[in-house]
C-alpha cells in the first residue's frame, strides 16, 4: 500500500504553548487510521491544521507527494481533505439534499434559479451509492435520528470526492445499532481507497473498524502500530507513558449508613439496573467511555433527566417523586458539564450567579436584597480564591477556571449535603483544576458527599476515594482508590461486557 498522506515536522505553537511538536508520520491509502490521545494531546490541533482551520507554525503536509499549504478550509477541501466534526453541521430545517450540496446547489441552465429535480436526483444517487438509499433526500435533516444525520454528514463529505476523510468522534452520540450502520459506511469508503483518520475515545470499538492505531501524548507522536499489535496495554502505554502516582489528602469517611442509595436504576437503552451507595464525606467517581451514560445517570439522580425504573433513597427515605425541586430540598446539588449553558447565566453578574441556588436561603419572606447577598458572595470569593475584579460584571468576563469555581460556589452557598459534579475540570487549566479538586476535598472533610464524573480518568484517581466503572449500561467494576493506576481504569472501561 502506498502512502497518501505524509507529515514532516508538523508543529503548532500558541504563544508559549506547544500544541503539536515535530509530528512525523505517514498514513497509507485505503486504510482506517485511528488517532488516539487523551485531552490536550494535540488531536484537535492536528485536525484543525489538516482541515485548513489553522496553519502550522512550521512543518509540511504532503498529499500524494506534493506539499500542501492551507490558509483556509476551502484550500483543504480543494486538495481533497474533508473533515466531519463531532458537532453536526447540518441545518435542521433544510432538506437532506440541500444540506449535502449546500453552497453548490445546481442551477437551471442559463438561469440563476435552482434546479430542484436535478438536486434531488444527484442527492438520491449519492445516498444510494453510499448505501444510504433509504434516506429520503426531501425530508428535513432535523427529522432524522442523530445516527442518520451522521450518515448524511459523511455523504455530504463524500460529495467532495475526498482523498482523506477525517472523522472526529463519529460514534460519540450514537446507539449501538447506529454505530454498526456507520461502520458499514466507513468500510465501504475504505474499500474504495479513501484514507480515513478516525479520532475516538471509544477504545473498545477500534478492533471493529481500525486498521492502524497512532497516538499523540502532550503534543508529541508516541507511536503507531497495526490493529493486530494494538493490545490494551500497548495503547495505554502510547497514550499515557509512565504515570506518577498522586498523593491525595486523607479525610475521614463514615461508612456506616449511606446518605444516598441508588437501587436498580434503568434508562433504556443506556442504563440497566444501576445500584450503588454513597456515604457522608465520600468522593465517588463514575468512569466510563463517551456515550456510557454517565451524565444521564447524574441527571436521573438529580431529577433533571428521566429514568424508567428503580429508586433513589436519601437518608434511608425513598424519594417517591424525583424532581429537581424535591432533590434540592433533600440537599442535593448538580453542576452541569456545560457550564456555559447549564451552569451559569452568562448575562448575569458573578455576584448574581453565586446566589442563584441559594435564593430561598438568602431571601426572607420572599425578598432578596444586595445587602443580604453580599456575605454569601464574599464568602465564596474568599474561600474558593475566585479571581474576580468586580463581582458586578458579567460572569462571562471571567476565565474558564474562575467560572467553574462560581458554579461550585453557587451550590456551596445552598449548604448541600450531596453534590453531583459532571466534568468539573473540563476546559480549565491544570492549576484551576487542582484548586477545584482541593475544594471537593475540603468540603469532604466537612461531611459533603460527592459524585464526580470525568472523561479524564487521571482526574478521578486524583480526587476520588472510590471509582465505579460504568460500561455497557451497568456498574461493571469498582475500585477503592489506594495507589490506583489510571491505566487500570482505562483497561476496565475498554473491556467489552460479555453477553451470553
Amino acid at each position: 500500500m502506498s502512502s497518501v498522506l505524509e507529515l514532516r515536522g508538523l508543529t503548532k505553537h500558541y504563544g508559549r504553548v506547544t500544541a503539536l511538536d515535530d509530528f512525523n508520520h505517514s498514513f497509507e491509502r485505503g486504510k482506517v487510521h485511528a488517532l488516539l490521545g487523551k485531552n490536550g494531546s494535540g488531536k484537535s490541533t492536528f485536525i484543525k491544521m489538516m482541515s485548513g482551520a489553522t496553519e502550522p507554525t512550521r512543518g509540511e503536509i504532503l498529499l500524494n507527494g506534493e506539499v500542501c499549504r492551507f490558509s483556509r478550509p476551502s484550500d483543504a477541501l480543494e486538495a481533497g481533505i474533508v473533515t466531519v466534526y463531532q458537532e453536526l453541521s447540518l441545518v435542521p430545517h433544510l432538506s437532506v439534499a440541500e444540506n449535502i450540496f449546500m453552497g453548490r446547489l445546481p442551477k437551471r441552465k442559463g438561469t440563476p434559479f435552482i434546479d430542484w429535480p436535478a438536486l434531488r436526483k444527484r442527492a438520491a444517487q449519492l445516498l444510494n451509492d453510499m448505501g444510504a438509499g433509504d434516506i429520503d433526500p426531501d425530508i428535513p435533516a432535523g427529522a432524522l435520528s442523530v445516527g442518520r444525520q451522521q450518515v448524511v454528514e459523511i455523504v455530504k463529505a463524500m460529495s467532495f470526492k475526498p482523498i482523506v476523510l477525517q472523522l472526529d468522534e463519529p460514534t460519540s452520540a450514537l446507539a449501538q445499532a447506529e454505530v454498526k450502520q456507520l461502520f458499514e459506511l466507513v468500510r465501504r469508503l475504505r474499500d474504495r481507497g479513501v484514507t480515513i483518520i478516525y479520532i475516538s475515545h471509544r477504545l473498545a470499538e477500534l478492533t471493529e473498524i481500525a486498521d492502524t492505531v497512532t497516538a499523540l501524548r502532550d503534543g508529541v507522536f508516541t507511536g503507531s502500530c497495526s490493529i493486530e499489535e494494538a493490545t490494551p496495554a500497548v495503547i495505554l502505554e502510547m497514550m499515557f507513558g509512565e504515570i506518577q502516582p498522586v498523593h491525595r489528602p486523607l479525610h475521614p469517611k463514615e461508612r456506616t449508613k449511606p446518605i444516598l442509595s441508588v437501587r436498580n436504576l434503568s434508562l433504556a437503552p443506556l442504563l440497566k439496573d444501576i445500584s450503588f451507595d454513597l456515604y457522608p464525606g465520600e468522593v465517588v467517581g463514575i468512569a466510563g467511555m463517551l456515550g456510557s451514560g454517565r451524565t444521564e445517570l447524574l441527571r436521573a439522580i438529580y431529577g433533571a433527566g428521566p429514568h424508567d425504573a428503580g429508586e433513589i433513597v436519601v437518608d434511608g427515605k425513598t424519594v417517591s417523586n424525583v424532581s429537581i425541586s424535591v432533590m434540592k430540598a433533600f440537599g442535593i446539588g448538580y453542576t452541569s458539564e456545560d457550564r456555559k449553558h447549564g451552569g451559569l447565566a452568562q448575562i448575569l453578574s458573578s455576584h448574581a450567579n453565586l446566589c442563584l441556588a441559594a435564593m430561598q436561603r438568602i431571601g426572607k419572606l420572599g425578598f432578596i436584597t444586595t445587602g443580604r447577598e453580599n456575605p454569601y458572595v464574599k464568602r465564596q470569593i474568599d474561600n474558593l480564591l475566585i479571581k474576580v475584579g468586580d463581582p458586578a460584571l458579567p460572569v462571562s468576563s471571567l476565565s474558564g477556571g474562575n467560572q467553574q469555581k462560581i458554579v461550585v460556589g453557587n451550590w456551596l452557598n445552598d449548604d448541600p449535603r450531596i453534590l453531583l459534579f459532571d466534568e468539573p475540570g473540563r476546559g480549565v487549566d491544570v492549576l484551576a483544576k487542582q484548586q477545584i479538586y482541593n475544594i471537593i476535598w475540603e468540603q469532604a472533610t466537612r461531611g459533603l458527599a460527592s459524585i464526580v464524573v470525568s472523561t479524564e480518568l487521571e482526574d478521578l484517581v486524583e480526587c476520588c476515594d472510590r471509582i465505579l466503572i460504568l460500561r455497557d449500561g451497568i456498574i461493571a467494576d469498582e475500585f477503592v482508590n489506594e495507589k490506583l493506576d489510571p491505566k487500570t481504569l482505562y483497561a476496565a472501561c475498554m473491556v467489552r461486557h460479555q453477553t451470553h
